[in-house]
């Protein structure tokens, strides 16, 4: 048999072939970009657990902008955003050149060129919102727009996120084809939400990225392997949907490893314990990739109130986590704490937490009782 490419992408902010559950977000987006300046979806929050498929909606976001002829400027939150977005609005294809833009600013009479000054902490606010301006004059020359996604909205500094909601906001009362999109984890929206510097990202189009129904991971898993020229059966297409819980990052993970036991056979039909296989060498490369390095950075006694949770199976009242470690409900309030800021642990109901990291209960129990 020759061989066939493995159709499922299970790599950071790879594009599936199927982004399952994902209609609806994609659909706002698009209902933004097309229904003018104003329209909801164009100022967008994104946000869900690690490894809910965020950077892929941000990839896919962009190719949409791109089918429409419009620039797209990516970037991830890190130190410097600014100075980064100023310098990739102000070098699209030699704008400053049509603009006739000299790359100098004049103060009081004097002119300086672009650099240290314009790009202090003083002045970013200001410069961001002319770059910003220039670039959509520019392109509404062309009828065209401006996209920029903002991927690990967590991380940001918040002097960074003001000037670019500021600058944002500017050009939205000008009437200037601008949309932008912040990905994050949950975090991410009560620290944009209780600004009140930034108040005008209440109104943004927020999407919640929550796991995917086992019944329609099936149904994807069954039109991915099946239109790509791969025989499976409906037993192995439950024993894999249910494998995933639902989690995207995983469904990317058991349908690839799946696949690849097949294609490593050469043939074109999946067996039972090509399906065992992919399942216990998904599970491998999550825990892996997620579990052990959200572990690594943790300190003895947050992992101690981890271990106590996953002797639950669901929720957990934090009274009973604390008793669970000997320890009183003050001291193992401040670890709660520490992991919900972490967002390696969410709060379900008051007084209640549980994992957010999906299988990390699972990976627990495991490495904790060995």
């Amino acid at each position: 048999m020759r061989a066939l490419e493995n159709p499922f992408k299970p790599t950071a902010g790879g594009e599936p072939p199927l982004l399952i559950g994902r209609a609806k977000v994609i659909r706002n987006f698009e209902k933004g970009l097309d229904n003018g300046v104003g329209a909801p979806g164009r100022i967008m929050l994104v946000t869900g657990a690690r490894g809910t498929g965020k950077t892929v909606i941000l990839t896919v976001f962009g190719d949409k902008a791109r089918a429409r002829h419009w620039d797209v400027i990516e970037e991830t939150a890190s130190e410097g955003l600014c100075e980064r977005l100023v310098g990739e609005l102000r070098n699209a294809d030699g704008l400053l050149d049509r603009l006739s833009i000299k790359p100098s600013l004049s103060f009081a009479g004097a002119s300086i060129s672009l650099g240290e000054a314009e790009l202090s902490p003083k002045r970013m606010p200001d410069t961001l919102r002319k770059a910003m301006a220039e670039r959509l004059i520019a392109l509404d020359k062309k009828h065209a727009g401006l996209l920029i996604t903002i991927d690990e909205t967590q991380a940001a500094d918040r002097a960074d996120l003001i000037a670019l909601a500021t600058a944002v906001q500017h050009q939205i009362r000008a009437r200037r084809n601008i949309a932008i999109v912040f990905a994050g984890l949950p975090q991410m929206l009560s620290d944009l939400f209780n600004d009140e510097v930034i108040t005008f990202l209440r109104r943004a189009k927020t999407n919640v990225l929550a796991d995917i129904p086992i019944g329609d991971v099936r149904s994807a898993f069954a039109t991915t392997f099946r239109e790509s020229g791969m025989t499976i059966s409906d037993s192995q297409l439950d024993q894999a949907a249910e494998a995933t819980a639902g989690y995207p990052y995983m469904i990317q993970l058991v349908g690839y490893a799946i696949w690849d036991a097949a294609d490593m056979r050469m043939s074109s039909t999946v067996t039972d314990q090509d399906v065992r296989d992919g399942i216990a060498e998904a599970r491998t490369d999550l825990d892996n990739a997620v579990c052990i390095p959200e572990l690594n950075g943790l300190s003895r006694n947050d992992r101690a109130y981890l271990e106590a949770m996953a002797a639950y199976d669901g929720p957990v009242a934090t009274a009973a986590v604390a008793e669970r470690m000997g320890k009183s409900d003050n001291y193992a309030a401040n670890y709660r704490k520490r992991l919900l800021d972490a967002y390696v642990i969410r709060e379900t109901e008051r007084g209640e937490v549980d994992f957010a990291v999906p299988f990390l209960r699972e990976y627990l129990r495991a490495h904790s009782a060995a």
